[in-house]
């Protein structure tokens, strides 16, 4: 699996986002409504204020508030993984950094998410269009055919075409015997952490462990360990 791809040239990532207001009444009128039939196909028998709380996945109404990233190199003949991220309150600021990070690189890279074609590709994508930003090409798939399209989603990677199911990333690294950091906190509490908390540093560190966690699943995915 993966065999021709050199683990170097993988940049492994992670996105972590948030709804774009605190609550559902800090909307204007046009994206109540918006939200409103939104909700209607998410949970019918909750409100739309009580259903506010899953808006950070949408990115029409939600933002990123952190893109951890990192990728191997060598050192003294051992394997590395260096880490870094882009994270604050000016998603424009961390998503203008992403693309010139992404167009800095003189060779081909490959990105690599864990339910990334399903997620953080597109809602990369669809939250740079937003900001005015012009895709780069590691995202723009305008065109291409399959195989031009270089992403790596170590879900689809386990799923081996079976397309009904689901493994989550912690349970991967469990299957594998990953040692994972303990967390304080999980996906479902970051807008929390963010809006109420008000501790971004804190979403980037736990960000930051989905990346190390990611790129050890899939070196055992790869037989590349």
């Amino acid at each position: 699996m993966q065999q021709n791809i050199r683990v170097e040239s993988i940049l492994f990532l992670d996105i972590e986002t948030v709804p774009l207001v605190p609550e559902f009444s800090m909307l204007d009128e046009t994206f109540q409504k918006l939200w409103e039939q939104k909700a209607k196909y998410i949970q019918a028998d909750r409100t739309p204020e009580e259903v506010y709380e899953r808006a950070g996945i949408y990115a029409e109404f939600g933002k990123i508030v952190c893109i951890s990233f990192g990728m191997h190199y060598a050192e003294d003949g051992e394997r590395k993984l260096k880490i870094r991220s882009f994270y604050g309150h000016d998603e424009k600021e961390i998503l203008t950094h992403f693309c010139s990070l992404l167009q800095s690189f003189k060779y081909p890279v490959y990105l690599c998410a864990h339910n990334g074609k399903e997620f953080d590709f597109p809602y990369l994508s669809r939250r740079m269009l937003i900001n005015g930003i012009a895709l780069p090409a590691a995202l723009d798939n305008a065109g291409k055919k399959p195989w031009e399209i270089n992403h790596l989603d170590t879900l689809e990677l386990w799923k081996f075409g079976d397309y009904k199911h689901y493994t989550s990333l912690s349970l991967l690294a469990a299957v594998f015997g990953i040692p994972t950091p303990k967390d304080d906190i999980d996906g479902s509490m970051v807008a929390k952490v963010y809006w109420h908390d008000k501790d971004v540093e804190r979403i980037k560190v736990y960000c930051e462990k989905d990346v190390l966690t990611l790129a050890q699943v899939y070196l055992k995915l790869a037989n590349n360990e």
